[in-house]
């Protein structure tokens, strides 16, 4: 069951919902939140030199996407300018908000990209759109221009939606994935 603008005012009020700072009234719509972009970006780096093939295997014991992440990108701070997101590129983003699931709310979330960005080609996030019960932490963003425009990404702007789902029951564990109280970095 999917919750309407009352419902997740009522969640947030009741701490079934936590997000800080807490959103102003323009940021609910219908069935969903509105959250905004902070200020961080993760910038991969171009790719190696010819002659070097560089091939990240995953399931590799031992790999940790943090360490991968901070040896290829460089994390940058937009100013107030913002940052053009040229056609093809690629990064990592985050959102202003942070944002909690109580396991024992018993809600999940889905993230989605906003529309006015999607009809530009701007995806917000690559198939990884479920925030579990248990979450907490800025939610991390996937964002790739795939359309042929430069987009200007700007700070504060709202970047996505949550769409707030209520669970059938309570889960057994909450998130213990290794996103788990993300932080910018």
């Amino acid at each position: 069951m999917v919750l309407t603008d009352r419902e997740i005012e009522a969640a947030i009020a009741n701490k079934q919902i936590i997000v800080d700072p807490a959103p102003k009234p323009v940021a609910f719509s219908s069935t969903s939140l509105d959250l905004t972009l902070s200020k961080f970006l993760r910038i991969w780096k171009p790719d190696p030199p010819k002659g070097i093939d560089l091939t990240i295997c995953p399931v590799t014991d031992g790999y940790k996407f943090d360490e991968a992440a901070k040896q290829l990108s460089d994390l940058i701070e937009m100013n107030a300018q913002g940052y053009v997101l040229t056609s093809g590129t690629f990064l990592l983003a985050w959102t202003h908000e942070e944002v909690s699931l109580p396991v024992p709310s018993r809600l999940a979330a889905r993230v989605e990209g906003k529309s006015s960005l999607a009809r530009l080609g701007v995806g917000i996030h690559i198939t990884a759109p479920t925030i579990h019960a248990g979450f907490r932490g800025p939610i991390q963003l996937e964002i790739c221009n795939h359309g042929p425009l430069k987009v200007k990404l700007m700070i504060g702007m709202p970047i996505c939606q949550l769409i707030f789902e209520q669970t059938l029951g309570t889960p057994a564990k909450g998130y213990a994935g290794q996103f788990l109280g993300q932080q910018i970095k």
